[in-house]
């Protein structure tokens, strides 16, 4: 077991103990061996070097031996006291190692073209939520019939922000199929871009669990009919209208008891008008969601997206002591410095005793 301070953790506190009480013996030791004696009252007089020195100046100059020794001892003692606190190792939790290493976030977007005057917002969403985390590995695929990866599971939020912002730019001025059609051929071609790869089946589009499961096929741990649980941490955030046309090879509940069965929580956000939130398509879609301990969000206030947030991050497997071990770096810092200072001192008072 650790013993904590603020801060810090003593990996091995038990030498650390030793070691103070090691010092505590010798302090007691040297100082009952040098205690002054008192002559006897009665008998033979006992002469000292007290006796012998008994001028001024020689007085003067024992004094100041005395006082060097005294210093010199307390010196020691104080070095010895912190190599002990040296030899418990302490140490601190490096809190952006931990998260990195426990926890992925893929965000797995619907692009049909039901949801696609409404992707720019979400995108927006998307970019708010992320300003939320720190450390954590960010993922990103759209899908349609089928998927296509914009950016694989990352902890440069640089790259993140900067495909979000691109994806945003080129959906600038998509609301209906009419901007669409009065768009420009470089705009056009954009979007034509972007979308590159997720409309390779025909007559199908919006194959929601699907593309469910091609997000959750990006994280760790993931496998096609398996219970294979993640050893990591998993969210997916899900934004679709849960309007499909076509036949597709999961529906989405089968998708969210796959993502379910290997440990991956999915949250849901609506991407559709205000006047179709109350549409059975949206309510089932909420219930699934819901029922499988995800949140659902029809909304995108900033409430809404720091309550997703915090029930993101309350999600976090409980670490056990290995993990937390394998975080922790040593933090010798201040207590080395303060070693090195005493040694130094003691050194001196003792270089003043020898002369």
């Amino acid at each position: 077991m650790n013993f904590q301070w603020p801060n810090v953790q003593w990996v091995w506190p038990w030498a650390g103990a030793a070691g103070a009480l090691l010092a505590a013996v010798v302090i007691a030791a040297v100082l009952w061996a040098t205690r002054r004696r008192r002559p006897p009252r009665d008998g033979m007089p006992v002469f000292s070097l007290d006796d012998d020195l008994a001028t001024e100046h020689a007085s003067r100059l024992l004094r100041l031996w005395r006082a060097l020794g005294r210093l010199a001892l307390a010196l020691l003692a104080l070095a010895v006291a912190l190599g002990a606190v040296l030899a418990a190792r302490p140490a601190t939790i490096d809190r952006d190692a931990e998260r990195s290493n426990t926890r992925d976030i893929v965000l797995c977007l619907d692009v049909s073209g039901s949801t696609l005057p409404y992707d720019r917002q979400i995108i927006e969403t998307y970019r708010d939520l992320i300003r939320n985390f720190q450390g954590e590995r960010i993922g990103m695929s759209i899908f349609n019939s089928t998927s296509r990866t914009v950016f694989p599971l990352t902890d440069d939020y640089d790259l993140v922000s900067r495909q979000l912002a691109e994806a945003a730019d080129a959906l600038h001025g998509v609301e209906s199929q009419d901007d669409i059609d009065k768009m420009s051929d470089s705009d056009y071609q954009k979007i034509s871009d972007w979308l590159d790869g997720t409309q390779n089946r025909k007559n199908s589009t919006s194959l929601i669990g699907d593309g469910l499961v091609g997000c959750a096929a990006m994280l760790p741990g993931f496998s096609y009919g398996s219970a294979q649980s993640s050893r990591r941490d998993a969210s997916i955030v899900l934004a679709t209208d849960n309007v499909a046309s076509g036949k597709p090879t999961y529906t989405l509940a089968q998708a969210l008891d796959m993502a379910s069965s290997t440990g991956i929580t999915v949250d849901g956000l609506f991407a559709g008008p205000q006047q179709s939130r109350a549409e059975a398509t949206t309510t089932a879609m909420r219930t699934q969601i819901e029922s499988h301990g995800g949140m659902f969000l029809a909304g995108s206030s900033a409430d809404d997206i720091n309550e997703l947030a915090r029930q993101i991050d309350s999600r976090r497997y409980s670490e056990n002591r290995s993990s937390a071990l394998s975080a922790m770096i040593d933090a010798p810092g201040w207590w080395v410095l303060a070693l090195a200072v005493v040694v130094m001192v003691w050194m001196a008072v003792a270089w003043r005793l020898r002369r």
